[in-house]
């Protein structure tokens, strides 16, 4: 009886697909140039561990390619807070959630033009230790998971507005752009 409902199961999932296809359904990293170009941005880490780890992320979300001249140079800020929540009666927090906000800045290599500017905030909860130890790795555990969430969904913003067209930003800023082998911003944005 199982063998019957893994065929009919497989034959619904070739004929949903084939219907998907005659749709002009594109998968988003199948559109041309998404992947070339998402590896071939430059991220320049942010100063701190959620730098290092959300820089460290998101290469990998970008395959970074370093046989590849860059196009892109991203320029990261962040800012983070730890709220604390399910307080006991002794007000010693139980929970806590630490939230993790990055704003990004695309830029064109090597004009330095602003391609694409963003922000993406990112909520996630720990367990409160009363053991100092473990209260300090369940902290940085939870700035980790923010850090690769935030690399996911800049990944998916960025991926999704290549895929359509790239529309060109509408403001007259310019970054300088670092230098290849930099790991910290040196340009500030100029007004035009």
């Amino acid at each position: 009886m199982e063998r019957p409902a893994k065929l009919l199961l497989s034959l619904g999932a070739a004929a949903a697909s084939l219907a998907l296809g005659g749709c002009g359904f594109t998968p988003l990293y199948a559109a041309q140039g998404v992947v070339p170009k998402l590896a071939a941005i430059n991220v320049v880490q942010p100063n701190g561990r959620a730098g290092f780890l959300i820089r460290e992320h998101l290469e990998d979300a970008f395959a970074k390619d370093r046989s590849v001249p860059a196009l892109y140079s991203m320029g990261l800020s962040l800012s983070e807070a730890r709220y604390p929540r399910g307080v006991r009666t002794d007000n010693v927090a139980t929970r806590y959630e630490f939230v993790m906000t990055a704003d990004y800045t695309l830029a064109n290599l090597p004009a330095g033009d602003i391609a694409k500017k963003g922000r993406v905030r990112v909520e996630v909860t720990y367990d409160s230790a009363d053991d100092p130890y473990a209260a300090i790795v369940a902290e940085q555990d939870a700035e980790d998971r923010a850090a690769e969430e935030a690399a996911r969904r800049i990944q998916l913003e960025l991926a999704s507005w290549i895929a359509t067209g790239e529309p060109t930003a509408k403001t007259k800023q310019k970054v300088t752009p670092p230098p290849a082998d930099s790991t910290t911003p040196t340009g500030l944005p100029t007004g035009g």
